[in-house]
């Protein structure tokens, strides 16, 4: 199917997000945390004991740091917008696909972070060169869709696995043009048969989580999170300027972790302060000042990655004990 359609729980989810929101948000992730604590962990300990450090899972690469929407829950919105505006240089953003490429990368890439991709006037082009350049690996992108058309839908899905339209609203119906794009792909099944489209219905002032105590709507910083976090075991996150911040809950840039126009993203994959942060929050996030009161949760798509990782990792395992059996 060339299309998707997910509305997170369809009218009765819709009701609970804007009657109960905060109820609705720690329900949601409290059952997150039960589903996927064990499988967090299990990782992390892979992680840790591994003879080489693992390569990331997600690369999160952002070349502009500015939205157009006005979603409550989310510091990016062009009403709470407060970054110093950046846009990532041609020659940074080459070099950092050309490391990739050269470092064997074949996981998953996304040219999005805290920001509306399509704001980037070079996003197909730079979608292209991702292609070209890391052919097996997966690269994903995820729009709010007020910028799209038709036929930009069309020049960019060559080049991506999946497209993802966020249908931002309040009141659960799709946009005119996201309508429009919808249609179009339902009756042109053939021109997109080698590409995942998904259009989720999101409701705009949500609560979600508390972004590491950011989120306009869920600013609090009065219970520390014990759980850990996967996020420095899975992900690489750049900002436009080169700097790696620890995650997308990191919505003022304040964390730098390396920074790419003085080292390879290979070496600050392995930095000190990685290093210093996974030791950290190995156990808790609260043993991290950035992470303390943060209640994110890792997405599916993370978690999918993670488990086909251990799943591969524990086939790879039981071949070789077999083969040395046989020897």
């Amino acid at each position: 199917m060339p299309i998707r359609y997910h509305n997170f729980g369809g009218r009765i989810g819709w009701e609970l997000q804007k009657r109960v929101p905060m109820l609705s948000s720690e329900s949601y992730l409290k059952l997150q945390r039960m589903a996927r604590n064990k499988l967090q962990s299990k990782y992390i300990e892979y992680f840790l004991n591994s003879e080489e450090t693992p390569m990331p899972l997600v690369v999160n690469l952002e070349t502009i740091n500015r939205c157009n929407s006005t979603c409550s829950f989310c510091t990016a919105n062009k009403h709470a917008e407060k970054r110093p505006y950046k846009r990532m240089e041609d020659e940074l953003f080459y070099q950092i696909i050309d490391q990739l490429r050269d470092w064997g990368y074949k996981g998953h890439l996304t040219l999005y972070g805290n920001n509306e991709p399509f704001l980037d006037t070079r996003i197909v082009e730079f979608h292209k060169y991702c292609r070209e350049q890391l052919p097996d690996s997966f690269i994903f992108l995820s729009t709010n869709g007020l910028l799209l058309t038709v036929e930009k839908l069309k020049e960019i899905v060559p080049y991506v696995n999946q497209f993802i339209i966020n249908n931002y609203c309040r009141d659960m119906k799709l946009h005119d043009n996201v309508q429009e794009i919808y249609d179009y792909v339902k009756a042109h099944p053939d021109e997109f048969k080698d590409v995942d489209i998904l259009v989720q219905m999101r409701y705009m002032d949500a609560v979600l989580s508390n972004r590491a105590g950011s989120a306009p709507n869920k600013k609090t910083k009065e219970k520390l999170v014990k759980e850990t976090c996967l996020m420095p075991y899975t992900d690489i996150f750049i900002f436009p300027d080169g700097r790696m911040g620890i995650c997308c809950c990191d919505n003022f840039e304040v964390t730098n972790l390396a920074d790419l126009t003085k080292v390879s993203i290979q070496e600050a994959w392995n930095s000190e302060e990685y290093k210093k942060l996974r030791a950290a929050i190995r156990e808790s996030r609260s043993n991290f000042p950035f992470c303390k009161y943060c209640d994110f949760i890792d997405a599916g798509l993370r978690m999918d990655a993670v488990d086909d990782t251990l799943q591969n990792r524990e086939a790879n395992h039981g071949a070789r004990q077999s083969m040395f059996k046989k020897k």
